[in-house]
């Protein structure tokens, strides 16, 4: 203070002489002090105008006394004896200034003495008030000043500036800041000698005599030292719990402003802020799903958290969260896949799922208990059958006021044994899912290292040995330390744990935190105060074992976030240049492949797919009614034709009875109409329409149609068709109907009686060539076949041929037989067979009989098929006469008008209800497919997708790298 004082007592003297002196000093006239400035205009009209050359206060100063001493000469046109009288008495001049100079020198030391007062009281309202910060320095420094360490005084002094400029929002934190940086100038050792503190502290230890100094060399320094670091500590501690009071203000108050509406300059950084890490996330979330092939790996920095089972690695990204939101165990694998959480600045405390709208309010127990829930149902669904651990990652991201902005990403637990219950690869997985986060080489790993048990079991710290041998990358983490200082009979491992000395493993930094006593309902809060009172009164802090920066997960998380960032902006340009070479490749081969394509990724190609699908089951509606029946009614005939004939016409036919005919028809019919009748009318119904819908598919695919939709499209008809099922109510309303049909025995013109005619004739004279085929292939080649052909006869069909020709001639002879054989026929034809050395099975007999019968039967009905076209007349009259009973063609027509009646019936079924809901089904089975992408890579396949697939995630991915780099820019 005296020096200030003395500065500006040189300066009023500066202006004083420099006027005195005919100088003209440089500093303008309004800056200069009141009394200076009087001083000024009293002596300004004395004034010499010349300019001296600069010099400092204290050069004018001393300069009053080498005045000269020589008189001036007279100026011109003065007399003589005027300048001879002056010359006389120029030591009385000199005795007279000489006694002016002494009310300069008095008006100098007046006006510096005042001008240093006012200075002293501007610098004593520029410094704090320092009773709020009284444990800076502690009254026993001011005690033992002549003892203390004033440099390591300095090297613990916090530095409060940085802590105000990183509180912005507070009101009065500027003029703060600027105290500390006052107060930290008294304190520094750089200049040792302008600082009064030091000097007062510094003056008596001078000043002591020899024998004080010897008795405080003989005083016990052991003593001293550990009562320097009680008090070392305690100020520690009470900075601590400022900085965190002053951290809890600073949070409400970001919880206010971020609440506000308007749109401030501090709003403004912060909505940057908060946008920035939900940037990243998105870029990290698209390149966990991208797979180039180009060697373009993602290497954007992320904290990947590492440890064993059960060592903590939870409960500490819990505490950086703020939240208590993942499941929780006893013991047992709770973190069963990657878990990404994606921290950010936020009004309000909550968490959501990428995937998902919903919020969780992490301030209600209730939605807590809803997230841990969920979480554990997402991690149990990625799990495959037959697996324990799945590599497939949940994304969540959690905002709250004062939460520090990072992405982490939480691994399995690493094992060392399989345990009952686990896949027999839990183990080898769980190391291939550590080390594909850990070889990023821009990712930091947290490594979490179990405090409560011995080191050596631990897996975790080899592992990341292995993938950072020169831990340029690691943050090592001690968790439990309270465990591990009580049971620990040596605390001095834990401080070679800490201080990188027992493990391999190097690290970037070394930290011991406390996540509580263990139980699953602790809070947040609780878990905070516990960690702060284990660590104020832990012996690993008083005894120098941990620094204060090394403790606490709140010194953990601002570390943590500090390399997150430092990393992000050394790495994204670098990852940012390297997608855009690899966007160049892409597009250089699509060019030179696909010149004519668009590119469409797996999602557009399946848009397109669903379109041509979904016009192709609307064309089912546009199929006429007579195409419907006409195919209805042919495929429906040749499913029952068989049971009709062999069933139903030909066991009544050849009882050779016109009543017994009706009879036997009617009791067949019933029975066929109530059981398989209705059953087999649905089936065609449903056979038709699938033929019809995969006809039409396939005609669309005639029409220029893209041929990577085959195998997707195959798939949507097939799962359609498995899907769909007829109306169950269609098949009782379709039994009445037939049933009335082929109740109905009238026909009622002659073009019913001529259609029924033909349709029998057609029937009969199939049944007849197939019966001929049969028996071609019994006997084998007749005798042209056999020049012509050069084929021989088997010893089988030679037999069957000469059985043949025997029963023929049985046929000619009673061309009114029946159906069957009677035993002495066959024995006769056996013996007549043996008599021409042809040895015969009377099976065989039997069974060449049925043919022969069966053929020599239709031949006969279509002879009365022919009779009966003029039979109309006589039946319409009911005209009974043996050779003109038509009740065959009667039956064909009941049987031909039951089908047009079904296919009429089965048309509208579907033209009105069953293509409707196939093309429901098929809009259903589309959207499962849609949402299934598993489905929807195995169905839409080839190197075409593929790089479409790469395109447009590399592009995406570029720019949004390019964003996220802008506004990290901005953020600078």
């Amino acid at each position: 203070m005296l020096r200030v004082g003395r500065a500006v007592a040189c300066m009023a003297c500066k202006n004083l002489v420099s006027n005195n002196m005919g100088v003209r000093f440089r500093m303008p006239l309004q800056k200069l002090h009141p009394l200076s400035r009087a001083i000024h205009h009293r002596y300004n009209a004395s004034a010499n105008p010349q300019r001296p050359p600069h010099c400092s206060a204290a050069r004018h100063f001393t300069s009053m006394s080498r005045l000269p001493m020589r008189p001036p000469k007279p100026p011109p046109g003065h007399g003589g004896w005027r300048y001879q009288q002056h010359r006389n008495f120029w030591m009385l001049r000199l005795a007279s200034r000489l006694l002016k100079l002494r009310y300069i020198v008095l008006g100098s030391a007046v006006g510096g003495g005042y001008t240093a007062k006012k200075t002293y009281e501007e610098w004593k309202d520029m410094l704090p008030d320092m009773s709020a910060y009284n444990w800076v320095i502690p009254d026993f420094v001011w005690e033992l000043s002549d003892h203390i360490d004033l440099d390591k005084l300095t090297k613990i002094l916090p530095e409060l500036e940085e802590i105000a400029k990183l509180l912005p929002e507070l009101p009065d934190f500027d003029k703060i800041g600027e105290n500390f940086t006052f107060l930290k100038s008294i304190l520094s050792t750089e200049a040792p000698g302008d600082t009064p503190v030091k000097a007062a502290t510094e003056a008596p230890v001078t000043a002591k005599p020899e024998a004080s100094d010897k008795q405080f060399k003989k005083s016990s320094d052991k003593e001293k030292v550990d009562q320097l670091q009680e008090e070392l500590l305690r100020t520690q501690m009470k900075y601590q719990r400022m900085l965190e009071r002053l951290e809890k203000e600073n949070k409400d108050l970001r919880k206010v402003m971020l609440q506000k509406d308007e749109k401030g300059i501090h709003q403004r950084k912060i909505k940057v802020c908060k946008s920035l890490i939900d940037m990243y996330s998105e870029v990290l979330d698209i390149l966990s799903d991208f797979d180039s092939n180009y060697n373009t790996q993602d290497h954007l920095p992320r904290v990947v958290v590492v440890g064993d089972q059960s060592a903590g690695k939870t409960s500490v990204l819990e505490m950086i969260a703020q939240a208590r939101i993942f499941p929780r165990g006893s013991g047992e694998m709770m973190t069963r896949s990657p878990v990404k959480v994606t921290l950010s600045e936020g009004p309000h405390h909550v968490a959501m799922f990428k995937d998902s709208s919903r919020e969780f309010d992490l301030g209600k127990e209730e939605d807590l208990a809803a997230l841990r829930h969920e979480i554990e149902l997402r991690m149990r669904k990625s799990v495959k059958e037959g697996q324990t651990v799945s590599p497939e990652t949940i994304s969540l991201s959690v905002k709250g006021p004062g939460i520090q902005r990072m992405v982490l990403v939480d691994l399995p637990g690493v094992i060392s044994t399989v345990t009952a219950g686990m896949a027999a690869d839990t183990k080898e997985t769980i190391f291939s899912i550590s080390k594909n986060y850990m070889q990023n080489p821009n990712a930091i790993i947290l490594c979490i290292q179990d405090g409560s048990v011995d080191a050596e079991r631990s897996i975790v710290t080899d592992l990341v040995s292995q993938m950072d041998p020169q831990g340029k990358r690691t943050i090592f983490v001690l968790t439990k330390v309270d465990l591990a200082e009580k049971n620990l009979a040596s605390p001095n491992r834990i401080q070679q744990i800490v201080e990188g000395k027992l493990f391999p493993m190097k690290a970037l930094g070394y930290f011991a935190v406390v996540t509580g006593k263990g139980s699953a309902g602790e809070s947040i809060d609780s878990i905070k105060d516990y960690e702060e009172d284990f660590f104020q009164n832990s012996r690993l802090l008083k005894d120098g074992m941990l620094k204060a920066h090394q403790v606490t997960t709140k010194n953990l998380s601002l570390a943590v976030s500090d390399c997150f960032w430092k990393m992000v902006r050394e790495s994204v340009e670098q990852q940012a240049d390297a997608f855009k070479a690899s966007r160049f490749n892409l597009e250089t081969e699509w060019k030179n492949n696909y010149p004519r394509l668009r590119e469409l990724d797996r999602n557009e190609l399946f848009e397109k797919a669903k379109n041509e699908i979904l016009d192709e089951v609307i064309s089912l509606s546009q199929v006429t009614p007579k195409h419907w029946e006409a195919i209805l009614q042919k495929k429906l005939w040749e499913r029952v034709s068989t049971h009709v004939i062999e069933n139903i016409y030909l066991p009544a036919a050849q009882t050779m009875n016109s009543g017994t005919f009706n009879t036997t028809v009617d009791i067949k019919l019933k029975q066929w109409t109530d059981k398989q009748l209705p059953h087999k009318a649905l089936e065609v119904a449903w056979e038709t329409l699938q033929e019809e819908f995969a006809r039409f598919m396939a005609e669309y695919k005639g029409k220029d149609q893209d041929d990577i939709f085959d195998k997707l499209k195959e798939a949507v008809k097939d799962e359609s068709i498995k899907r769909h099922k007829w109306n169950e109510r269609a098949m009782d309303s379709l039994r009445v109907i037939q049933h009335n049909a082929l109740e109905d025995r009238s026909i009622t013109d002659k073009p019913q009686w001529d259609a029924a005619i033909q349709f029998m004739e057609e029937t009969l004279q199939a049944r007849l060539k197939d019966t001929d085929s049969v028996i071609n292939d019994m006997v084998g080649p007749d005798w042209k076949q056999r020049w012509m052909s050069w084929k021989n006869r088997s010893p089988e069909q030679h037999t069957r041929n000469e059985t043949r020709n025997e029963l023929e001639r049985l046929l000619k002879l009673h061309e009114d037989h029946t159906a069957y054989l009677a035993n002495d026929e066959v024995t006769t034809v056996r013996k007549n067979l043996e008599g021409r050395g042809v040895e015969v099975d009377p099976a065989l007999i039997k069974d060449t009989w049925h043919q022969l019968y069966r053929r020599h039967f239709l031949q006969k009905a279509l002879q009365h098929c022919n009779l009966c076209r003029r039979g109309f007349y006589y039946y319409q009259r009911h005209f009974v006469d043996s050779e003109l009973e038509c009740n065959d063609v009667v039956l064909f027509w009941r049987i031909q008008r039951m089908l047009l009646i079904t296919a009429n019936t089965l048309r509208q079924q579907l033209t009105n209800t069953e293509v409707r809901r196939l093309e429901k089904n098929v809009k259903e089975v589309l959207e499962d497919f849609g949402e299934d992408n598993e489905r929807k890579v195995h169905l839409i396949t080839g190197r075409r997708v593929q790089l479409a697939e790469d395109l447009k995630k590399v592009r995406e991915i570029q720019e949004k790298l390019e964003a996220f780099i802008e506004a990290l820019h901005k953020e600078k």
